[in-house]
């Protein structure tokens, strides 16, 4: 489990990404790299890690779920995700 500073700094860079997405984009159209390097670097969207929603963890991320194979297991064999059950032949 990640701990909570990284996990809150991975919101806060979310925030910054989706204020920012406007102008950011108006201004590569532009092509004004000038303005574009003074916005804040957080706020660009190579700069966002894949996390999983609950533990924060950055590796083994499933994109489709938004969860980490972990907690995906977990949750998948508790019942708590709709249509997934463990496959059997």
């Amino acid at each position: 489990m990640a701990k909570e500073s990284v996990k809150a700094r991975q919101r806060k860079r979310e925030r910054m990404v989706a204020q920012h997405a406007e102008k950011r984009a108006a201004l590569k159209a532009a092509g004004d790299w000038k303005a574009l390097d003074e916005l804040p670097k957080n706020s660009s969207t190579v700069r966002l890690k894949n996390r999983c929603q609950i533990t924060g963890r950055p590796k083994g991320y499933i994109r489709y779920f938004g969860l980490s194979r972990v907690t995906f297991r977990e949750m998948a064999l508790n019942g708590k995700i709709p249509g997934v059950r463990k496959a059997s032949w």
